[in-house]
C-alpha cells in the first residue's frame, strides 16, 4: 500500500493540516496528450482516467476574470460553505470525516473544514480521494481512512452537480464496498451547488459560479486530474495524480482559501438559518436535470449524454479539456458566463441562447471522427 502523500514537500501545495491526499505520486510519467488526439482516444473507447489532458494555461485577461469573479462571489461562496457545514455538523456531529472528491472537491472540502474549525474549535480529519466515472471509488483510499478513524462517520464532499454522474458513481461504489468488506457508508454528496438536484446536501440549487470552476490544478493543489490505468495502477495502490510543481508561479491555491475563509464570520448567522430550513424541509435528490440533458440530447441530435455537460461548472471544463462543439446558454448576459464567453471566443465555439433550462449553461462535446 502506498504511504499517503499528503506531505507539502512532497505533493501538492496545500498546508497538510488542510487536507492529505491519498493518491499515488505520478509526477514522474508523461501522460499528458493534446485535447484533440484525448477526444479521439476517449471516443473511440480509452478511458478518460487512464491519460491526462495539457494543462490549460489561461492568459492574463481570463486570470482577471477570474480575480473580478472570487471578489465578487467570495461572500456567496463562504455562505453555501457555511450551509453545507452547519448541516453536516447536525447529522453526524464530531464524529466525522470529511472525505473530498479529488479534484474540484478538495478546495470545497477544506473551506468546510475550515468553517467547523473556525466557529465551532472542531477539528475534523479531511482527505482527498479519487472517485472516476464507470471505474468506482478508490477503495484502498477508504480502507485507510476507516482503519485510521474507526468508527467515524465519512463524509463525501465535491464542488457542485451536473446531471448527477459523480453521484450515481458514488452510490454504486458505496453499495459495492459495503457488499465487499460488509462495511456501510453514507452515499450521500455534500456540495456547494446542486442545480441538477442530484443531492439532498447541498449550499444552493441555484447554478452559479464556484470561482474554482475557472481554473485547473492552479486553484486545487496543483494536483492534477486523477488517473486509473493498469501500467501505472497495482492492486494495492491508491488512484493516481501528478503534482505539477513547474506551475507554482502561477499557484492561487491558497489565496482562494483565505479570500473566502475571511468571509466566514459574516456569513455564519444566515447559514445557521439557511441550513436549520433546509433541514426543516429536507428535499431528497430527484434528478431533474438528467430529464433536461436528454432533452437537448434529442434536440441537438447528441448520441450520447455523455456529450452533454450542464452546469457553470461542467461546461468550463468542456472548454478547458475537452473538444466543444457548442455551449448553449439560458442569459448570455449573466455575470455567471463572463469567463465562458471568453473560453468559447478564445476557442471558436459558438454560443446558442437557449432559456428553457433550468441550467445557467450547457457544454455540448463535439463528435470527433477517427479518420480526421
Amino acid at each position: 500500500m502506498n504511504e499517503l502523500v499528503g506531505n507539502r514537500t512532497t505533493f501538492g501545495s496545500y498546508d497538510e493540516k488542510d487536507v492529505h491526499f491519498l493518491l499515488k505520486d505520478l509526477s514522474a510519467y508523461k501522460l499528458e496528450g493534446t485535447i484533440e488526439h484525448r477526444e479521439k482516444n476517449i471516443q473511440s473507447g480509452e478511458h478518460y482516467s487512464e491519460t491526462l489532458p495539457i494543462e490549460y494555461q489561461p492568459p492574463a485577461h481570463y486570470l482577471q476574470v477570474f480575480k473580478e469573479t472570487l471578489e465578487e462571489y467570495k461572500q456567496k461562496v463562504a455562505l453555501c460553505t457555511g450551509i453545507v457545514a452547519e448541516q453536516i455538523l447536525h447529522q453526524k456531529g464530531e464524529n466525522t470525516v470529511l472525505v473530498s472528491l479529488a479534484r474540484a472537491g478538495t478546495p470545497i472540502g477544506i473551506l468546510i473544514k475550515r468553517y467547523i474549525q473556525q466557529k465551532y474549535h472542531i477539528e475534523l480529519p479531511h482527505y482527498s480521494i479519487s472517485i472516476i466515472r464507470d471505474r468506482g471509488i478508490d477503495e484502498n483510499a477508504i480502507r485507510h481512512i476507516l482503519r485510521e478513524h474507526p468508527g467515524k462517520s465519512i463524509q463525501f464532499i465535491d464542488g457542485w452537480t451536473g446531471k448527477g454522474a459523480i453521484s450515481i458513481e458514488l452510490t454504486k461504489a458505496c453499495e459495492a464496498f459495503c457488499n465487499k468488506y460488509g462495511v456501510e457508508i453514507d452515499d450521500t454528496l455534500a456540495v456547494l451547488a446542486d442545480p441538477g438536484q442530484c443531492t439532498s446536501l447541498y449550499g444552493t440549487r441555484e447554478d452559479f459560479l464556484i470561482p474554482s470552476a475557472c481554473l485547473n490544478s492552479t486553484v486545487s493543489g496543483l494536483v492534477s486530474r486523477t488517473v486509473l490505468n493498469k501500467e501505472l495502477i497495482g492492486e494495492n495502490d491508491f488512484h493516481g495524480a501528478k503534482y505539477y510543481e513547474h506551475l507554482r508561479g502561477e499557484d492561487v491555491s491558497n489565496e482562494y482559501l483565505d479570500v473566502v475563509t475571511n468571509e466566514f464570520s459574516k456569513v455564519t448567522e444566515d447559514a445557521c438559518l439557511i441550513a436549520e430550513n433546509l433541514l426543516k424541509n429536507h428535499e431528497e435528490a430527484t434528478f431533474k436535470g438528467m430529464e433536461e440533458v436528454v432533452e437537448m440530447a434529442e434536440r441537438f441530435g447528441i448520441e450520447s449524454t455523455h456529450f452533454v455537460k450542464p452546469g457553470v461548472g461542467e461546461t468550463t471544463r468542456v472548454l478547458l479539456r475537452r473538444v466543444p462543439w457548442k455551449i448553449l446558454m439560458k442569459d448570455p448576459t449573466s455575470p455567471y458566463v463572463r469567463h465562458i464567453i471568453l473560453l468559447a471566443k478564445e476557442r471558436n465555439v459558438e454560443i446558442v441562447h437557449y432559456p428553457n433550462m433550468s441550467y445557467t449553461c450547457c457544454g455540448l462535446i463535439k463528435k470527433v471522427e477517427n479518420n480526421e
